[in-house]
């Protein structure tokens, strides 16, 4: 192999690695951020799973929108808002404050 061809190497090497993404952070070292989680969204992460269904019926204490699959949502960001968003299936798929 000529010179030129080990730089290409070299060079090609370098760049595959800038390309790499950072791994996700392990959440439970992440602290806790109280202004996140205004809503109370942490105590209710075992809705995720459930279908949405399973929220009617259930008395909260703050504002709740449930959020099916594709739907059209105001974009208004209210911290105060607890918000349970499902997937194509009507299962929640995330419990968001916003």
């Amino acid at each position: 192999m000529k010179f030129y061809g080990k730089g290409l190497l070299v060079i090609g090497l370098f760049a595959l690695t800038a390309c790499q993404s950072a791994s996700k952070p392990d959440t439970a070292s992440v602290p806790h951020d109280p202004d996140a989680d205004r809503c109370g969204a942490s105590q209710f992460q075992s809705y995720v799973g459930k279908p949405l269904t399973a929220l009617q019926g259930q008395h909260f204490e703050q504002q709740v929108r449930a959020i099916p699959y594709n739907s059209a949502v105001t974009m208004d960001f209210n911290l105060n808002r607890l918000n349970f968003l499902a997937d194509k299936s009507g299962n929640i798929s995330s419990v968001y404050c916003g």
